[in-house]
């Protein structure tokens, strides 16, 4: 299992965040059965280790009218990897990128207000990459799952 490193308690914590990251405390206390302090004092320890890294608010851009995802398939020149991708760090319509397997490829997602600012990111900025060997844009149109970091 992926928390074999943490103690039950801190197992049940970090399963109640994973649910809700808001969740009080107090909450968590109750229903894990230690004082809100306890709880405070674990998650802190628990963030100061890294394994909870941040909280935050993630938004369905497909919620949003006009809003258009894509998921981008790049495959660049070897040498020239790690040139795209702080290229692609740089602008704000991506969203996250990733090296996966295969030849020097990345796989980014990006999402734009409208089709006309996608279009422009494809041929201001992904047609522009250098030593790109292939690039293919599949667009979102719905979220069947979607699941957010770890899931225990």
């Amino acid at each position: 299992m992926f928390l074999d490193g943490l103690d039950d308690l801190d197992k049940k914590i970090v399963q109640l965040l994973i649910q809700n990251a808001r969740m009080s405390y107090s909450d968590i206390g109750q229903k894990v059965g230690i004082s809100r302090v306890a709880v405070k004092m674990r998650v802190q320890a628990l963030e100061k280790k890294g394994i909870i890294e941040e909280y935050t608010t993630i938004i369905n851009p497909q919620k949003i009218s006009g809003a258009v995802s894509c998921y981008f398939e790049i495959e660049t020149m070897p040498d020239q990897l790690m040139d795209v991708a702080r290229i692609l760090e740089e602008n704000d319509m991506i969203t996250q990128i990733y090296r996966v397997t295969g030849k020097s490829k990345l796989h980014v997602h990006a999402v734009a207000s409208s089709n006309e600012e996608m279009e422009d990111l494809i041929y201001n900025t992904m047609d522009k990459l250098p030593g790109v060997t292939q690039c293919s844009c599949n667009v979102i149109f719905s979220r069947i799952k979607d699941i957010k970091g770890l899931r225990l």
